[in-house]
């Protein structure tokens, strides 16, 4: 570490240039599905099979996610940017989600990857708080997916 002053904005522009995948995390609250736009999203364990989110303590996610006691997981394609931008607050005409139903909880349809997960250990982070969960089903497609690099969406390109 240097003796740089603290800079939250170089912050995050340096942790953007980690590539994540974009994901949608879903629970329900009074039956009724919810879900934000997520990229804090990592595998933690083979065997057994545990994943790790990291919610804002300030999103409504985190309140229902605190109580639900499970989650979902929907790993977005490339073609799924306007669900991104709809469960992260922002307006998009025309978007439809469509959910369905696995193992007890929600998740978007069409997602690359999807996960069901039960929520085993949360532990408070600074402005987040990190749960980790016990994975009780998964499911992936082939399709490609929709990356987040740099404070913008990109796509994955494979040289063949």
């Amino acid at each position: 570490m240097t003796n740089q002053a603290f800079n939250p904005l170089e912050y995050r522009i340096t942790l953007g240039r980690f590539a994540t995948g974009v994901t949608i995390v879903t629970a329900l609250e009074n039956g009724k599905p919810h879900g934000m736009t997520a990229n804090a999203f990592v595998s933690v364990s083979l065997d057994p099979p545990v994943v790790l989110i990291s919610l804002d303590n300030r999103s409504h996610m985190h309140r229902i996610l605190s109580a639900a006691g499970r989650y979902g997981i929907s790993v977005l394609s490339e073609d799924q940017r306007a669900l991104s931008d709809h469960f992260a607050g922002r307006t998009v005409d025309g978007v439809q989600v469509r959910f369905v139903s696995r193992a007890g909880a929600m998740l978007l349809e069409g997602a690359i990857a999807s996960f069901v997960v039960r929520v085993k250990d949360i532990h408070p982070a600074g402005d987040h708080t990190l749960y980790v969960g016990i994975v009780e089903h998964f499911e992936h497609g082939e399709d490609k997916p929709l990356l987040f690099y740099g404070g913008k969406y990109e796509r994955l390109s494979v040289d063949q």
